[in-house]
This record gives structure tokens, C-alpha cells and sequence, in this order.
């Protein structure tokens, strides 16, 4: 295994629950996501565990980079940062396992060995976020209409003749729409109105 956080203290600590086990090793360590990505290289482990914040290089595009350029490495986020934003742009850089740091010795060697196994581990508190954070997109009955006929391909001045408004109220919904979905074109807004379930593309 290869563990990175930029506290040597909490290395340490991380290190010998893990190596305490019969099955598990730690076989390099890392303060930083530039030095994560070349102790990855040079030694492969079977699983990384990765802090998100830390100087030189943060923890969520060290986890881009590792799985760029080893789409089949699993590396577990164990980190104090529990927003639902953090914890989706772990996960869309690819991480298997998303845990806080005030996690038991017991759940984390549970966690290594689901990761292991390949399977993906959100801890209960992150997941609860995260499903908070996906369902709390709050679209008004003019706002979704506007995004459905988007996605069904009308330009805004067909949305504004079907809606019976101006061409610059359109737009204004549609600034709405960019920053509530946390979009900055059309395609991305319907890409994730799609996956949330608020558009149906026919």
C-alpha cells in the first residue's frame, strides 16, 4: 500500500494499524500529490490512500493523474473534508473509497479489503452528503421547463415562444439553471439534468 498525507504523524499512525495485519503492507509513503504519483510508479501498489488536501499537488487531481495513467489502480480518499463536492470530485477523478479520518481501525481495514475485492466504499456520513448534495438541486416549475426543452434541442427563441416569455428571460433562466447544476454550457446542463433525472431525453 502507499500512503500519502502531508502530516508524518498521521502516516505513522495509519502505517502501523495496516501493517499490524498479516495480509497488508505499507510499502511507500508520500506528503504530497506530486511525490504520491511517483512513489505510485515506482512501486504499484495495490491500493492508495490519499489525503485531499495537501501542498504542491491536491489529493483529487493526484488521484486524476494515478488513474490516467493506471486505469486499474484503486485508491481509497481518507481525508477530514466531508462536502458533498469534495466527495464527488474524488470520486469522479476515480477514487473507489471515500472515508473522514475519524474513521475506527477496524472500518478501515474493512475498507481496504472491500477496495480490494473491487468494490467501492463511501463512508455512511460521506454518502449521506453526497445524496444531500445531489438532491438538493431545488429547480423552479419554469426553470425545469425551460431546461426539457433545451434538452429536446430548441434554441432559446423556441423556448421562448413556447413558454410565451422574452428571449431575455430565457437567458436569465438559463443563468439559473448554469449555476444552480454548477454547468457552464448546454451540453454539460443536460448531461447532468439527465443523470439527476430532472430531464427525460426522448
Amino acid at each position: 500500500m502507499l500512503l500519502v498525507d502531508d502530516h508524518a504523524l498521521l502516516r505513522t499512525g495509519v502505517a502501523n494499524i495496516i501493517n499490524q495485519e498479516p495480509d497488508l503492507q505499507v510499502v511507500a509513503e508520500a506528503g504530497n500529490g506530486v511525490e504520491a504519483i511517483d512513489a505510485y510508479e515506482r512501486h504499484h501498489p495495490d491500493v492508495t490512500l490519499l489525503d485531499l488536501r495537501m501542498p504542491v499537488m491536491e489529493g483529487v487531481e493526484a488521484v486524476r493523474v494515478i488513474r490516467e495513467r493506471d486505469p486499474r489502480a484503486r485508491v481509497i480518499v481518507l481525508t477530514t473534508y466531508d462536502t458533498d463536492e469534495e466527495i464527488s470530485r474524488a470520486l469522479k477523478a476515480g477514487a473507489k473509497a471515500y472515508v473522514l479520518k475519524d474513521i475506527s481501525a477496524d472500518d478501515l481495514i474493512g475498507c481496504i479489503r472491500d477496495v480490494l475485492a473491487g468494490k467501492t466504499y463511501l463512508a455512511p456520513a460521506a454518502a449521506a452528503k453526497l445524496a444531500e448534495g445531489v438532491t438538493r438541486v431545488r429547480l423552479t416549475p419554469r426553470e425545469l421547463a425551460t431546461l426539457q426543452l433545451m434538452a429536446d434541442g430548441k434554441a432559446n427563441k423556441e423556448i421562448a415562444s413556447e413558454l410565451g416569455i422574452s428571449e431575455r428571460t430565457v437567458k436569465t433562466h438559463l443563468g439559473h439553471l448554469f449555476e444552480k447544476l454548477g454547468v457552464t454550457s448546454r451540453t454539460e446542463a443536460i448531461g447532468v439534468a439527465t443523470r439527476r433525472g430532472l430531464v427525460r431525453l426522448e
